[in-house]
Formats: C-alpha cells, structure tokens, sequence
C-alpha cells in the first residue's frame, strides 16, 4: 500500500532508576496507520482488518471514545479544543494491532499534519490495565527545532510501582526512514524512569506484515506477558507498591498548554 501508512520494526527499552535499578528490553513492531488509508487497505488486504475481524487490525474502539467509526471525529474534536485543527488533516496512529483479536496498547501516539504537512499537533493516549485511557493533547509549534519536546503532570494511575505524583517530558522523532517516542518520567526527587520505542521504517504490505508477524508470533499477548512478568521482578526486589487511583472518567483528554522549556515549574515537589 503507498501513502503514509507503514510498518515500524524496532525495539522497546525501560530503565529503572529508582528505587531499585532495573532494565526490560524486548523486540516489537508497530503500525503507523493513516486514517484516511484504512478502509482502502482493509478492502484489499488479506491480513489486515479496519474494524473487522482479521489476523491484524485496528478498531476505534480501542482508541478514542470507543465509538465505531468516529475515532476521527474525536481526534478531530481534541484538535478543536486545542486551538490547532485545521481541515484536511492527515491522522496518522502508531500502536500496536490486535493480533489473532487481542492487543493492549499502553502509549498509542497520533501525529496531527496540516494539509501542507506540517506537524501541528500530538496525541499522547495512555492506557492502563484498568480499562482507563487518558489523552494528552500538544501543540506543535512550527519553530521547534530538532526532536520536538513535549512535557505534562501525570493524570493517569499507569503502574502500581510508579506514584501519581509524576511528570512526563516527551522526546519524539516524527515518523521518517525511523521513529524515536521517548519518556521520560520523573517524581519530586528527580529521574525515576524512562521508556522508549525506536523502530526503522518498512511499507505497508501483506508481505511486510506477514513477516512481522513471522518474526514476532503473539507479539501483543508477550506485550502483556511481560508487563506482568516485570511487575513479578520488580516486586521481587521490593520496589514499593502505589495502590490503583481510580480516574474520574474511564475515557479523558487534557489539554497541554506548558512549553517545555516552562516544564520544570510544573513538576511535582
């Protein structure tokens, strides 16, 4: 399939500083999806499914509100709110697929691009075991040189071995020849943690996809495998325990208004 849409190969690192120091690293891939480009490659592909059963695919009910065939809408409606909509967009999603039917996206990133291509805004959509997702809403500014930099408070309970009172600095390098999203989570006493996914840049076929999926049988039943699997470790070496801090809302957005370079203000004391 030509267009925007494409296959990203690569890997997933999280280090630990505190309390204790620990490091997981595994392989994955992820699909950076244009939305405009879904129902056409859906129609044609013999692996990949647009809100239809497949052995990969995307549903909006994933994502967003949950409503079938309205997850532009709602993306649309968060660019609204943050003053950067502009129509024409390209939407473009990287997340994991569900595969076989199951996937558990903990970060789904969408990359706002104005009809003259310009990146103008960013989704950040946590998602947690609990069934709860929050989106952070950023606007890009079109002078930001370099890797655009992105921070915000945490508002959503993510781990039982991470406090709320947290605060998220991006490091992302749009979509291209590769792909760079970065975290980096710090606490009142500084660095505690930090994630990342680099990945390399492949088309997106039924032949990529098959050898992804070749490469990397049940990827996303792993995914969640070893979210526990880490959890066992990390409990094993004492990190303390932050119980679950149910959100207001299952499904919530804020609106991220703090320049990075005033993010220090904001972090938590």
């Amino acid at each position: 399939m030509s267009g925007h849409s494409a296959l990203y190969l690569g890997d997933v690192m999280h280090a630990r500083f505190r309390p204790r120091r620990h490091k997981l690293h595994y392989r994955v891939f992820s699909l950076l999806l244009d939305l405009d480009e879904l129902a056409t490659f859906s129609a044609t592909s013999r692996l990949f499914g647009y809100n239809r059963r497949a052995v990969l695919s995307f549903w909006d009910k994933d994502h967003g509100d949950g409503e079938t065939g309205g997850l532009r809408a709602w993306v649309e409606a968060r660019l609204v709110e943050a003053g950067c909509f502009e129509a024409g967009m390209s939407l473009r999603v990287l997340c994991y697929p569900r595969i076989l039917g199951y996937v558990f996206n903990p970060l789904t990133v969408y990359f706002c691009y104005a009809p003259d291509g310009t990146l103008r805004a960013i989704l950040y959509e946590v998602c947690n075991t609990f069934g709860e997702r929050h989106t952070y809403v950023i606007a890009v500014s079109g002078d930001e040189p370099g890797p655009i930099r992105h921070g915000c408070p945490k508002e959503l309970y993510v781990s039982p071995f991470l406090p709320m009172a947290c605060f998220y600095r991006f490091h992302i390098e749009p979509p291209g020849e590769a792909i760079l999203v970065r975290i980096d989570e710090s606490d009142a006493d500084g660095p505690l943690l930090v994630a990342s996914f680099a990945g390399t840049r492949q088309p997106m076929t039924d032949r990529s996809l098959l050898g992804a999926l070749l490469r990397y049988p049940l990827m996303t039943l792993k995914v969640t495998a070893g979210i526990h699997w880490e959890a066992l470790r990390l409990w094993w070496k004492g990190v303390p325990i932050h119980r679950h801090q149910a959100a207001d809302r299952p499904v919530a957005s804020t609106i991220v208004t703090t320049r990075f370079e005033d993010a220090t203000a904001h972090e938590p004391r």
